[in-house]
């Protein structure tokens, strides 16, 4: 099996175009500018492990065509990376077991006191998932196979989130600040994918120019940006930027 990463969106909270149709100053007849919420797949080897679950997840797996998952890590709590879990249910009824989820404490007592259903009996439904706080360095297993997970914590407006680095690229797509302490896990990296909002700073969220401050600084072979409002236009956003640095 080939590795792969694969973004399955990289819209914000509401996405591109939001529900009102509106598009901001996304070019509406370019399909680059039609972003589902923000989460993202691993394909290592055998395992099949996806980071969040967004309010769009089973569009992003027919689209990408995936028909499995070992396991879930989350970057947070909010509604926009979590709220499609319920539609994991049916991997727990092919194959008759609980999917793993991964998260930070708080993460993990949010998840059970949102989503009680899927981690405790309920009204005659069995749980699908069995939660796992995560240490700072943590592995998923599969068989013989694992895949090393470092994870780091970065603020989020009122909350900490958490980002996420394995096989040289780290994942972070909710920032607003990276501690010191964290940093020290951005250097070195094939890939870096990075919150970029929108051009004007946010109180919860990197803006281009933070994203931009941090990829100079951390200097990966490439960046990715992600968490894109409507204000960003694939093209103009491609166009003023170098070419080690992505728009998803």
């Amino acid at each position: 099996m080939i590795n792969k990463f694969t973004i399955l969106g990289c819209g914000s909270s509401l996405g591109s175009p939001w529900i009102t149709n509106n598009w901001g100053k996304c070019d509406k007849k370019n399909k680059k500018n039609l972003r589902t919420r923000c989460a993202a797949h691993i394909r290592y080897k055998n395992l099949s492990i996806l980071i969040d679950t967004s309010p769009d997840i089973k569009l992003q797996f027919k689209n990408n065509k995936l028909d499995s998952v070992d396991a879930i890590v989350f970057t947070h709590d909010h509604a926009d990376q979590t709220s499609g879990i319920f539609e994991l249910r049916p991997f727990f009824w092919k194959n008759n077991k609980k999917i793993p989820v991964y998260g930070s404490p708080r993460t993990i007592k949010e998840l059970k006191d949102k989503y009680t259903y899927c981690f405790l009996p309920r009204y005659g439904y069995s749980p699908i998932m069995k939660p796992f706080v995560i240490k700072k360095k943590f592995k998923i297993k599969k068989g013989n196979n694992h895949l090393n997970f470092t994870s780091f914590d970065v603020e989020h407006g009122l909350i900490k989130a958490t980002g996420y680095v394995f096989e040289k690229v780290a994942y972070i797509s909710d920032c607003n600040f990276i501690p010191d302490k964290s940093m020290k896990n951005l250097y070195g990296l094939e890939y870096l994918v990075v919150d970029c909002l929108r051009m004007k700073s946010h109180p919860s969220h990197y803006n281009l120019d933070s994203a931009l401050k941090l990829i100079n600084k951390t200097k990966p072979k490439k960046a990715i940006l992600t968490n894109l409002h409507v204000d960003l236009d694939y093209d103009n956003l491609s166009k003023i930027l170098p070419p080690n640095i992505k728009v998803a």
